[in-house]
């Protein structure tokens, strides 16, 4: 089988690509060229699953296996492709930000920061989801709460966090001003939080990059230059996920007016409404990994080295597993029809760290909306999304409060 160009199935069907991934799911298995790298695209729920939590895959950079642009060699902190044990001692110096009741400390801050911006939406009538909601509040509980960095710097942060997402694109994707956007943004943001360690040094706050640069004064083997990669990956990684998911899951209610309806009339469908906005239409769409030693998946055998793309957001329209799959349904994830987990946020050792305060951010901003909200419309008959392929968002979404 010949490899397929990418434009034909992530660039013309930005917009829309998943009956595109339906198409590729008639193979669970299809080749592909990446940054002319012979890869294979992952496009089946249960092969994903397979390799995001196989002991044979990961992202082979320490050991110089991996054909992927090497992204760990810049940020020397984004664990998010570190294999173990690096991976993990890195991940568990940030775990401490999210455990059950560190996350449920910050339920309030959520709540507070979003009856703000829809009481300023409901003066006006209107409210842009994304660029007045969904970004100041990730603004306020990544950089602010959790970096100690000032919130007035939001738009420095949206700026650099959009450059960077974008430039975790295949390069051969990309043009000359992403490049140069993507390098100007990563030595603008790790100077700003060189700026911001030096000043937390001398004068601690209670954050969790004080708590890193502690650890770092007693003695472990945490550098500065970690401390910086873990900042810009809280802030692109931390950020993102979250923006999208309130603008994506928005989006989709909006569009189907019965989900829309349901949720107001049944509120304590939210947490199985968050999965399937998720599952449905998930802010990362696919990952890379790296086969670790001589291994099978689909009964295909990879060489150690090998790399494929996992297609998350395929996997999670699969419908061998997801019946109606293509269908959106905030019932799906109540209990009562179990369904299995998606890939929203990946699976294995790399799921999403923050996937707890994503949850929360998203829940306090529905809820504000459909609480206090008694009409909701989309203001605009245009969505317009962000270039970025691994990324899925939109940039505006304009919706009408009455």
């Amino acid at each position: 089988m010949s490899a397929p160009s990418v434009e034909a199935f992530w660039v013309d069907d930005h917009a829309n690509p998943y009956p595109s991934y339906d198409r590729l799911r008639a193979d669970a298995l299809v080749p592909h060229l990446l940054d002319d790298v012979p890869v294979t695209l992952i496009t089946r729920y249960e092969e994903c699953a397979e390799v995001l939590t196989g002991a044979d895959w990961g992202h082979g950079y320490a050991e110089g296996i991996s054909p992927f642009r090497d992204t760990v060699a810049a940020i020397p902190g984004s664990f998010v492709r570190m294999d173990p044990p690096e991976h993990g001692r890195l991940r568990g110096l940030v775990n401490k930000a999210f455990t059950p009741r560190t996350v449920a400390d910050m339920v309030p801050l959520a709540q507070s920061v979003v009856d703000e911006l829809v009481t300023e939406g409901l003066r006006r009538g209107e409210i842009d989801v994304l660029t007045g909601l969904a970004v100041p509040l990730a603004v306020a509980m990544i950089p602010g709460r959790l970096l100690g960095a000032p919130v007035a710097d939001g738009p420095l942060f949206r700026k650099w966090q959009l450059a960077i997402a974008r430039g975790s694109d295949p390069d051969h994707l990309l043009g000359p001003a992403d490049i140069a956007a993507r390098s100007a943004a990563a030595q603008e943001c790790l100077a700003y939080f060189h700026g911001l360690i030096t000043a937390k040094r001398a004068d601690p706050t209670p954050d969790l990059l004080s708590e890193l640069i502690a650890v770092e004064q007693a003695g472990d083997q945490l550098a500065e230059r970690e401390i910086l990669g873990l900042c810009v990956l809280l802030l692109v990684a931390g950020m993102e996920t979250s923006i999208n998911l309130i603008g994506n899951g928005m989006l989709a209610l909006l569009r189907n007016p019965d989900q829309l309806a349901l949720l107001r009339e049944r509120p304590e469908l939210m947490a199985s409404a968050i999965d399937e906005m998720l599952r449905y239409d998930a802010p990362t769409q696919f990952t890379i990994r790296v086969a670790l030693a001589d291994t099978t998946v689909g009964g295909h055998r990879f060489k150690r080295g090998d790399g494929v793309v996992v297609l998350t957001a395929s996997a999670s329209r699969d419908p061998l597993v997801y019946p109606n799959a293509d269908t959106f349904d905030i019932t799906r994830y109540d209990g009562k029809h179990p369904a299995r987990r998606h890939l929203g946020f990946s699976l294995g050792l790399h799921y999403c760290v923050g996937a707890p305060l994503a949850r929360i951010e998203a829940e306090a901003a529905f809820r504000a909306l459909l609480d206090r909200a008694p009409e909701l419309s989309l203001a605009t008959e245009t969505v317009e999304y962000q270039p970025s392929l691994i990324h899925r968002g939109i940039l505006s979404l304009p919706v009408r409060l009455s």
